[in-house]
């Protein structure tokens, strides 16, 4: 199958990611079948495709009347059978459990043809695990987005043992073709790559606000107005290239060497995040929501719509949308 014979998806999982995944399926014209097992997880799934389509809406990302479009080319079955028996494919987002997903793999094998790419939005698990029971793991990769997938490009494809080289070259070229921005691991890994990367910092800001050397409030406007700022233009190696002037990252390295390795000895390595973190950083977070104003967010909701109005404006910046 070539990348531009895609045309009709189904999303297997109605949550959080599964229907921001259809949602964006759809914005870019694709037909798309949302399933889930119950009717309460299908209506709350319209309803969120409703409220972010009112938030493009409001953020001059489409108008009116394509929002109606969009939602019209979006279909709702209870049917396994219905959703992936046509489509060419299939975006699987259940919980994050070996057990719960194979069964999902052996189900929609059951009902789809075997030319159909199936790929699993899971945030960190292998791809040869989930697929281990597979009648045609070779078509099974991992295509994991982060949150929301309607808003932020970036997609992670990972490959099993027995994936094909042909059928991640054909996502790739899928997912770059819907303006996504694809990566591909060379090899598996725990995680995957942002995830890594996300867990190594949040293990720093954990063991820094229990040293007390910072508060989370300001472990957050630290990132959020420091690196973060430049990471949301370009990723940390770009960011060295520059800071190295005309030695560039290699200069860059060099010069910091001596500091960042005193700075690497004294930093977290705990391999496990202490128990009673989660309640500190929630406390920390209800503290920091209380110095916010509701245009920045200062409650989960406001917040989500500070989130997407921002991430709107700087994927503007980046020709996203």
């Amino acid at each position: 199958m070539k990348a531009n014979e895609i045309k009709k998806v189904s999303c297997v999982g109605a949550g959080v990611i599964g229907y921001s995944w259809a949602l964006y399926f759809s914005l870019k014209g694709l037909e798309v079948t949302v399933y889930d097992i119950t009717e309460e997880a299908l209506s709350l799934a319209k309803a969120r495709v409703h409220e972010s389509l009112k938030s493009l809406i409001q953020n001059n990302v489409v108008t009116e009347s394509e929002s109606t479009q969009i939602e019209e080319r979006i279909s709702y079955t209870l049917s396994m059978e219905e959703a992936v028996k046509e489509v060419q494919l299939i975006v699987e987002s259940g919980p994050e459990n070996y057990d719960i997903k194979r069964n999902m793999v052996k189900e929609m094998e059951e009902f789809t043809s075997p030319n159909t790419i199936i790929v699993s939005s899971t945030s960190g698990l292998l791809i040869t695990e989930i697929a281990k029971y597979a009648k045609n793991p070779e078509r099974f990769i991992g295509a994991h987005p982060y949150n929301p997938p309607h808003l932020i490009p970036l997609v992670e494809i990972t490959k099993g043992e027995k994936s094909t080289d042909e059928v991640v070259e054909t996502a790739k070229e899928f997912y770059t073709l819907i303006g996504k921005e694809p990566v591909v691991l060379q090899k598996e890994a725990l995680g995957f790559i942002c995830n890594r990367i996300q867990m190594a910092l949040y293990r720093e800001v954990c063991d820094l606000v229990m040293r007390g050397v910072c508060t989370i409030e300001d472990a957050d406007k630290a990132v959020t107005f420091g690196p973060g700022l430049r990471w949301g233009i370009m990723g940390p190696s770009l960011v060295f290239q520059l800071g190295g002037g005309q030695y560039g990252i290699a200069g860059a390295l060099k010069h910091m060497g001596p500091s960042a390795n005193m700075w690497l000895e004294d930093m977290a390595d705990f391999k496990k995040i202490p128990d009673e973190f989660a309640m500190i950083a929630q406390t920390g977070v209800n503290e920091e929501m209380k110095n916010r104003s509701s245009e920045i967010g200062n409650d989960d909701a406001s917040l989500a719509e500070y989130r997407d109005k921002m991430l709107i404006e700087m994927l503007k910046l980046h020709g996203k949308l």
